[in-house]
């Protein structure tokens, strides 16, 4: 047990403390009982419980609910250079470990808490570093960090160009942050040209911009999702709802559907849909449009019965619990309309990317959306976010991603 003292430290509540027993890493400022020391923001800070039991050493966001983040619950690490390379060749490693070769031209290698890197994202586009910076121990050794991670991945043969910063989230105000986007400057290198890339996901090929696509450039979380979309479209007609970049779309076509509609209420989104199947040779099969799928759905229920698949990859109806239960009737909505278009026979692969939306609430909406539409669900499958999205068990958050793929009987 450290007893010594190493940096300013807090004392923590009991409810902290079995929190962080169990795994979480976040401790929030009504849980912070006193301070011994000052610490400026983004500074390290020892956890301890009333007892003055050591619990943990992490990130101080002063102006965050989330006050402290974890970053180590081991008390003889010393947070050098060598322990942040450490955690990063372990991190890389993982990635090599769980997912082929292949798959490792689009990854996401650092996962925030779940890689205990609180508030890092960095996703892999074949040659470029996509890198969401959310808090502001993050933002203090970033300047560390990121050049580690460049040498640690061109040592292992990869042929990184340039790292972008889409620090232009929203959450970086609760920390204190600014919100800016532009090129990391890594010593001696000249800025990349362009932020555009090409990568391959599936045997399909996108063009990435990592400056203004969504997020960091694009969504790596439904990789194996999409293989699992594409093993049953053989030979089917396949309606692709919230299609994006079209991937779900392009999976199935890859996969032999017979044709595909890929909709999207964004004009912008179904030409980059249409773009990214020219480019797979795949526009024959793809046809890409600009709708509303709320008022999409109820409209071809006055049709004849078109398609025998349909794809449900909405994005987040709800990013607080305030507003879950509002988001349920909006996931309900679609999933109904959706089971009533099926004939019997049909296929249906729906999913929810906010983890307000849980998972036993996620699946009881869809209980409720199939009495009401008179059907009955076979599962085939249920999944997660791809492995390199890791989940960490005790923190919740991680766990957003739920998947389903069912047949209607």
């Amino acid at each position: 047990m450290r007893t010594e003292r190493i940096y300013p430290s807090v004392t923590v509540t009991g409810k902290a403390e079995s929190t962080i027993l169990r795994g979480h890493p976040w401790i929030y400022d009504t849980e912070i009982l006193s301070m011994d020391g000052s610490q400026e923001n983004g500074g390290l800070m020892d956890v301890r419980s009333r007892k003055g039991a050591y619990l943990g050493t992490g990130f101080l966001s002063e102006k965050s609910k989330i006050r402290i983040r974890l970053i180590s619950r081991n008390a003889n690490d010393r947070f050098d250079s060598a322990f942040w390379e450490r955690k990063l060749r372990w991190a890389w490693e993982y990635r090599k470990t769980v997912m082929a070769p292949p798959d490792l031209d689009a990854c996401r290698i650092i996962f925030g808490e779940a890689d205990m890197f609180p508030g890092l994202t960095v996703d892999k586009f074949h040659d470029l570093l996509s890198v969401q910076v959310l808090s502001a121990g993050m933002e203090q050794v970033k300047g560390l960090l990121l050049p580690l991670l460049v040498r640690i991945l061109r040592e292992d043969g990869q042929n990184i160009r340039g790292v972008y910063e889409r620090n232009d989230a929203a959450l970086r105000d609760k920390e204190g942050l600014p919100q800016y986007k532009g090129w990391f400057p890594l010593q001696g290198e000249a800025v990349p040209e362009s932020p555009v890339t090409e990568i391959e996901e599936n045997g399909i090929k996108y063009l990435v911009d990592v400056e203004n696509g969504q997020k960091t450039g694009f969504f790596l979380d439904q990789k194996y999702n999409r293989q699992a979309v594409a093993r049953l479209a053989r030979g089917r007609t396949v309606l692709d709802c919230f299609t994006h970049t079209g991937s779900f779309a392009l999976n199935a076509a890859l996969g032999g559907a017979k044709r595909v509609t890929a909709v999207d209420v964004s004009s912008s989104a179904v030409e980059m849909a249409r773009a990214n199947a020219e480019r797979n040779g795949l526009s024959e099969v793809v046809d890409c449009v600009t709708a509303n799928i709320f008022e999409l759905l109820p409209a071809l229920e006055k049709k004849p019965q078109e398609y025998d698949f349909i794809i449900l990859d909405p994005p987040a109806f709800t990013k607080s619990r305030k507003t879950a239960v509002n988001a349920m009737s909006g996931y309900k909505e679609i999933n109904y309309r959706a089971m009533k278009l099926l004939p019997r026979g049909g296929y249906l692969a729906t999913c929810s990317c906010s983890h307000f939306a849980e998972e036993a609430k996620f699946a009881a909406m869809l209980q409720s959306a199939a009495r009401d539409a008179d059907v009955r669900l076979r599962q085939i499958e249920a999944r997660q976010q791809s492995c390199d999205h890791p989940i960490l068990w005790g923190a919740e958050e991680t766990n957003y991603l739920k998947f389903y793929l069912f047949q209607v009987v």
